[in-house]
Formats: structure tokens, C-alpha cells, sequence
């Protein structure tokens, strides 16, 4: 290529929307815009005792417009010209209920107020209870449909919200034509699809959220569903059969969206897929290296080939896919319901009188500070055996062995316990998680051979990484990049688009690198693997104790 050609990259994370264009030749950014969702900001349509998170999907269109068309703003007319390819990541499993013209309720009158017509967001658990009879009803038939996810269906997953929705809402689920994750909408509302049935679904999703396998030569059979609940019964003739990797396009961009987003009608626009699988390939994975993606949560992915994973399934993980992040490898995904949420959790009870101070200036300037000051006062702290300790499960645990039942837990407080003593036993909880993680994968017969640490957490949290390296005995490397899931994204709008043949040959083109790498420090290691053993019996009573 002699002439520099751009690409889009979209990423659909908890709180916001990013989007940035990027040099399809180097990886160069050009621009980049961020949009708060402004109706989640007000906390609408959520119930957080309930453990209920729903999203409107006119969050999600106008973020896109809005940051698209910043990013064009900023990049100038002769790069907008030369824009080659969109592809867009998301959270998941992030599903909405769609009418016959594939368009979400929630954006028609009947249902524009109704949060179960809207996107029930990942960390959405009010369907624990249908997650729970999923898993012991797959119990019952010859066939292990849940093989493929580890062996145990979440609350954060496709058919245990669906079913959830669909149990409350009648009048949803009379309007219901299918139920789509929010990673292959976008794709179909960008390319102006209005049939249902024409909605291409990614291997990503419907692999680790919705027990699709080749293997079942698609979806569980409708027998599973409807034995499951007579309200299941057919809704799989409405879903596809074939699925998509993400470096294939899902079609060109539509007339509508190329004019509002200020570009050509050839742009194409790639299959969608989860926010950790883009990020993985943002952060350059490789074989055999845990790619951790950490913000509020943490998404855990490894690839491997696939005749070398050959029957291998792995207990207890968010599943393994082939192509789920790289066409040609298994994709193994694993990860942690809660991380960076944990030390947003504990800000918050600290700032909580905060509230009462008439200056919001003074308020939010205290606030900026909490976790700074926090993260430096625990690193002084000297390491003893009997320091309070800490469960990870605040917002139940995804893996190892799903339980969105759980709950966090501190022991060891007194008198002398301290916030910043807190905040450490914290983050080593939110490390030791990982850790499990770790093992997990490694007695499973999957070597981890390798850490790689990307998204905001790994970026601005050193005193996290460095408690991390020393959990885990092992060295992390921090990916360069600010927006490593939109990077990747772009990296699959590059090969979707034929600048590339392939997604390795994105990531080697493109990939930015590394700027850090945390050693684990010698004399903390032993400490450590003592304080992991004692973790590891908390949890079994937390667990015991349900």
C-alpha cells in the first residue's frame, strides 16, 4: 500500500462508548472521542439491589454518532475519504428482545420506558435462578450441552436472561422475535438491515454466551429448551444455524448511517464481537499468553491452536470457541465478575460523607485522590501473615465455577484495620482471583505461559500489577495502548475491509507494544502463595456458608 488507508474502531464498554481511527498501514492513531451513555449516568432503568443493569439503546446510537463524527471532526476531510472499514466490540452478554424488523423494543412507543425491552447488561444477574435450572437440567440429557462453557451456564449469559425476561414480561415476550446480543446489532443497524432473520450472529457470542458449537451443528435442539420451559419451546427456529468469525464483514455501511456519519458507502463494516476477544488481539496476543483485559470486571483470554488443544475442555471457564478471537485458534475465555468495580466499591464508602460538602470542586478534587493515596499508603505497608484478608466476590464470581450467588468478604478486622489495610487485602483478593484463574487453566492441561495486561487498570493501577506479578510468581507486560479493545477493533476492520489477509497480519502491521512489564519481587513471592492457600480456605467457607 502506498497511500495511507484508515479504519474505524468501536468499542461499547460499561459506562461509555469509545471510538477511534487509526492508521490501517502502522496503527497509528489519528483520533479518538469518548462518550458517556447519559441515561446510565442517571442510573436509569437500573436496580442495583436487585442486581438489575439494563441499557437503552439510544445510549448506544447516539454514542456512536456522536463519537464517530468527533473522531472525523478531529482526523479532517481527507481521512474521512479514505476510510476503508468499521468494526465494533461490545460487553457481553449483553442481549435485548427485537421485533420481526430486528429493531430493539425499547426504541418502539409500546416499550420505550419498559427496562426488560432493553439491553440487560453482563453484569445483569437478576436470572441466577434460571442460570441455575439451565445448569441442572442439562444434567439430565446424554449429551453435555454445556461442555463447551466450562460446564456450568451463568446469570451473566444469553438463555438464562432471556428466559428471565421472558418469565416477568409477557407483553415482551409476545413482541419478542428473537433476542440478539448488543456485538451483532450494531453491525446489523450500521449496514441497514430490517429483517430479523438476516442478522449475521458472531461465533464470539453465540459460541461463549449462547451454546452454539459446531459440534451441535448449531443451538442446543429445541427438545433442550422447551423440556427447559414450554416458553423456550421453538424460540431456536429463530436463530441462526451459521455463524461468523469477526474478521468477515457483516456488509457495507447503509446510505443512512455512511450520510450521518460523514463517510463513503463502501465502507465495510465487520462481523461484531465482545469487547475482551478485540481487546485480546488489540494487546497482541499470543499462544499460550493470558491476555487480562481489566476495567470494571476482567475478561481473561488465551488462544491456542486448535490440534493442540485437541479434546482438552477446561472445567469451570467462560468457554472455548474456535476463532472466538483469532480465526484458526481456540479462543479460551475466562475472567472475574468484578475488579476494578471492587475499588470503585470501596471509594465509594469512603466518600460517602462526601455527599455533604457544599463545593462539588473541593468534593470531586477529594474524590480524584482516594485511590491514589490509598494505593501508595497500602504499598508501605509491611507484609505479615496475619493482615486482614479479603474475598474478590462482590459481584459473584464468573470463574473458576460460575456462582453469581457469592459474596465478597473481609476477615481479620480489629481496631488497629485501617483503610489503606483494607484496600490492600482488596487488591490481593482481586489478584488471588486471577490467580485461581491461573491455576485452573494450568491443571487443566492449557500452560500459561505468559501475562499480558491491557485496559485501564493495567494502566494506572502500578501498585495492582505489582501485587499481581507477585501473586502470580510471574512477569506482566502493559500494552502500550489507551484503547486497546477499540484498537482491536480496528485491527478486524482492517482485515474485514481486505487491507489484511489475515489478523495476525493486522496485529503485526498495526500493534503499538508494550511500555511496561511488572517482575514479580522475590521476597514477596513466598508471602504470597501463604496468603493464596488462605484465600483459598476463605473462600471455601464463604462458599460452605450459602
Amino acid at each position: 500500500m502506498s497511500q495511507d488507508v484508515y479504519v474505524i474502531g468501536v468499542d461499547y464498554g460499561s459506562d461509555s462508548v469509545r471510538s477511534v481511527i487509526v492508521n490501517a498501514l502502522d496503527g497509528a492513531e489519528i483520533a479518538a472521542s469518548v462518550f458517556e451513555y447519559p441515561r446510565w449516568k442517571k442510573g436509569l432503568y437500573c436496580d442495583p439491589a436487585a442486581n438489575r443493569f439494563r441499557q437503552h439503546p439510544l445510549d448506544y446510537i447516539e454514542g456512536l454518532e456522536a463519537t464517530v463524527k468527533a473522531c472525523i471532526e478531529k482526523a479532517g476531510p481527507d481521512v474521512a475519504q479514505r476510510i476503508r472499514g468499521l468494526s465494533i466490540d461490545t460487553t457481553g452478554s449483553t442481549p435485548v428482545a427485537v421485533n420481526n424488523q430486528g429493531v430493539p423494543l425499547a426504541l418502539t412507543p409500546a416499550f420505550s420506558e419498559n427496562p426488560n425491552a432493553m439491553f440487560v447488561l453482563w453484569k445483569d444477574h437478576t436470572s441466577i435462578k434460571e442460570a441455575d435450572e439451565i445448569n441442572q437440567h442439562a444434567r439430565r440429557f446424554d449429551v453435555n450441552y454445556l461442555q463447551y462453557v466450562g460446564g456450568i451456564y451463568s446469570s451473566e449469559w444469553f438463555w438464562a436472561k432471556l428466559l428471565h425476561v421472558f418469565r416477568e414480561d409477557e407483553q415482551v415476550r409476545a413482541a419478542t422475535a428473537s433476542w440478539v446480543e448488543h456485538c451483532d446489532w450494531i453491525p446489523f443497524l450500521l449496514t441497514g438491515g430490517n429483517d430479523v432473520k438476516k442478522i449475521k450472529r458472531g461465533v464470539c457470542a453465540a459460541g461463549h454466551k449462547g451454546l452454539w458449537a459446531a459440534a451441535f451443528n448449531g443451538f442446543p435442539p429445541n427438545d433442550f429448551f422447551a423440556a427447559l420451559d414450554p416458553l423456550l419451546d421453538g424460540f431456536t427456529s429463530k436463530l441462526p444455524n451459521e455463524t461468523y468469525a469477526a474478521d468477515q464483514p457483516a456488509g457495507t455501511i447503509s446510505n443512512e448511517w455512511a450520510d450521518r456519519l460523514g463517510l463513503n458507502t463502501d465502507v465495510v463494516i465487520g462481523i461484531g464481537a465482545f469487547d475482551a476477544h478485540m481487546g485480546a488481539v488489540g494487546g497482541q496476543i499470543e499462544p499460550y499468553f493470558l491476555s487480562k483485559v481489566m476495567g470494571t470486571s476482567t475478561c481473561d483470554m488465551l488462544v491456542a491452536p486448535v490440534n493442540e488443544v485437541g479434546d482438552k475442555l477446561v472445567r469451570g471457564i467462560c468457554g472455548q470457541v474456535p476463532g472466538s478471537v483469532i480465526p484458526g485458534m481456540m479462543g479460551l475465555e475466562a475472567g472475574q465478575s468484578a475488579f476494578g468495580d471492587i475499588y470503585a466499591w470501596f471509594k465509594n464508602l469512603l466518600s460517602w460523607p462526601l455527599q455533604f460538602l457544599e463545593n462539588e470542586a473541593q468534593r470531586e478534587a477529594v474524590e480524584s485522590k482516594i485511590i491514589k493515596e490509598l494505593s501508595e499508603a497500602a504499598a508501605r505497608l509491611p507484609l505479615h501473615d496475619e493482615d486482614e484478608l479479603a474475598i474478590d466476590w462482590l459481584n459473584g464470581r464468573r470463574t473458576p465455577d460460575a456462582s453469581q450467588l457469592l459474596k465478597g468478604a473481609i476477615s481479620g478486622l480489629n481496631l488497629g484495620s485501617d483503610a489503606p489495610a483494607i484496600f490492600k487485602a482488596l487488591v490481593e483478593a482481586s489478584c488471588f482471583g486471577a490467580r485461581a484463574i491461573v491455576d485452573r487453566f494450568n491443571s487443566e492441561g492449557i500452560p500459561v505461559k505468559g501475562l499480558i495486561g491491557v485496559g485501564g487498570v493495567a494502566r494506572k493501577a502500578p501498585y495492582v500489577m505489582q501485587v499481581m506479578a507477585d501473586v502470580m510468581n510471574m512477569p506482566i507486560k502493559i500494552h502500550r495502548s489507551e484503547q486497546t479493545c477499540a484498537t482491536g477493533a480496528a485491527m478486524f476492520a482492517a482485515t474485514a475491509a481486505g487491507i489484511y489477509a489475515t489478523v495476525e497480519d493486522a496485529m503485526k502491521a498495526m500493534g503499538q507494544g508494550f511500555d511496561a512489564e511488572y517482575h514479580p519481587q522475590p521476597e514477596n513471592v513466598a508471602y504470597y502463595e501463604r496468603r493464596m492457600k488462605k484465600y483459598e480456605a476463605f473462600g471455601k467457607f464463604v462458599e460452605a456458608s450459602l
